[in-house]
């Protein structure tokens, strides 16, 4: 034990700066652009915040985790006006991720239903869109659409956060 903290404090650093790589400036740009489309396209079609409610209908979370990462602070969805809210009363738009199983599809015909016109929907990622790995299971009833109408589909297993905000960007501005 001695030996191995005489060798840690004797060593010398060998540690090096990381350079900064130019995807990283591109990825910065590219979510300014696109909030900035999304601000605007909110403020012109509702003249307020965009609220979201969010709901996994069965999904294995991974797309969970990339609608945390867009809230996180580096993508920061709240400085472009987007809210995740509680109550399908006061949502927007309805994000769903995940095959809707037989035990979620009463909950999300709910939702569906509480929420105020008009009604946007997001299927997001695969299993949302088509069943994706779960396909042929006994558990699952489907996509979305099989439940509830479906206004956008975001592709992906899971989609990027990006591409999260590009198809939220792209829903929006949808006429309805």
């Amino acid at each position: 034990m001695l030996t191995f903290i005489k060798k840690i404090i004797f060593s010398s650093i060998k540690t090096k700066k990381l350079k900064q790589k130019n995807s990283l400036k591109n990825s910065d740009e590219t979510i300014l652009q696109i909030g900035e489309a999304l601000s605007h396209q909110i403020a012109k079609r509702f003249k307020r915040a965009l609220a979201i409610r969010f709901v996994d209908a069965g999904s294995c979370n991974a797309c969970e985790l990339e609608v945390h990462a867009v809230n996180n602070p580096y993508y920061n969805l709240e400085r472009f006006n987007i809210h995740f809210v509680a109550s399908p009363r006061h949502a927007d738009l309805l994000l769903v991720t995940g095959p809707v199983t037989r035990n979620m599809k009463e909950s999300l015909q709910k939702t569906y239903e509480a929420m105020p016109f008009p009604k946007l929907v997001i299927a997001l990622g695969d299993c949302a869109h088509c069943g994706g790995v779960f396909k042929n299971s006994d558990a699952i009833i489907g996509a979305v659409n099989k439940v509830i109408p479906v206004n956008y589909v975001i592709t992906g297993c899971p989609p990027s956060p990006i591409a999260i905000m590009q198809g939220i960007l792209k829903a929006v501005s949808i006429k309805t």
